[in-house]
């Protein structure tokens, strides 16, 4: 989601971005890396990640290995030749305990395995001496791929009646907000870690309440507790990222509700082409 939407942004100075597979570029092999990365990259973002964080739970190793221990090889390789790195974390790097924003200097004490491996990268990084910028997101969606707005967005249209978490509270995120902040942020000078969301929030019920009555107002989305939809990962109750510092380097971030409403029509233009 979020490689394809970077490869959508217009080009406006310099060359455009080179998108590397994972056959072209695979993190878990150091020599690939190393290959693809040149004494003479300037910058590199990885969009890559292991994202089940159910599956984190039953391959915890391989959740490690993706968003921990590559991502620490690839910073120090990013180091070597001079380049800049900017990493993508997440929300759940946090425990859910908090009744106001997390702010970007806040403890990490994650829940899940999933939560630890993002959080494994990040200190990673923050050991190699790379030049870096990590932005932690959450709740990503787009009009393509896998993910929780395009599965309601199918459910609602199929079924008359949902049940969807209410005691989960975020900020939903579309790739195309994170791929043009991320680059205004590199443009601003920014380092260290930002957090890049569309603004406001609200819980997984409300978001796909939204869905729904965009796109089928008669399917009803009831309200659920975490308990009676039980999972493998622990999910933080609260994972709301402050965004102050980020629109304090390049001005507001859309509405939630805003940019769901470009996706879903974009999902709308594409209903028939492959994902």
């Amino acid at each position: 989601m979020l490689g394809r939407a970077w490869l959508s942004l217009p080009v406006v100075d310099g060359p455009a971005p080179l998108g590397l597979s994972r056959r072209e570029c695979d993190l878990l092999d150091p020599d690939s890396v190393a290959g693809v990365i040149g004494d003479d990259t300037r910058l590199v973002i990885n969009c890559a990640a292991y994202t089940d964080v159910d599956g984190a739970e039953r391959n915890e190793a391989a959740a490690t290995a993706v968003n921990g221990t590559a991502v620490g090889e690839l910073a120090v390789r990013c180091r070597e030749a001079g380049a800049t790195l900017v990493h993508y974390s997440t929300d759940y790097v946090f425990d859910g305990a908090a009744t106001e924003p997390y702010r970007v200097d806040q403890p990490r004490r994650p829940l899940n395995a999933y939560g630890l491996s993002k959080a494994l990268g990040e200190e990673l990084i923050e050991a190699s001496g790379v030049d870096h910028l990590i932005v932690r997101t959450s709740w990503l969606y787009a009009a393509h791929g896998s993910n929780f707005v395009r599965t309601i967005a199918r459910l609602c249209q199929e079924r008359d009646e949902l049940r969807v978490v209410a005691d989960q509270r975020g900020r939903p995120t579309s790739a195309l907000t994170l791929a043009d902040a991320t680059r205004r942020l590199l443009e601003s000078g920014a380092r260290g870690v930002r957090h890049v969301c569309d603004s406001g929030e609200c819980t997984w019920r409300e978001l796909a309440g939204a869905v729904a009555s965009r796109l089928n107002p008669s399917c009803i989305v009831h309200p659920c507790t975490t308990a009676e939809f039980p999972r493998p990962a622990r999910r933080p109750a609260y994972s709301v990222l402050d965004l102050s510092l980020t629109e304090r380097e390049i001005g507001p971030l859309p509405a939630w509700r805003d940019a769901l409403e470009r996706i879903l029509n974009e999902i709308n233009e594409t209903a028939g082409e492959p994902a």
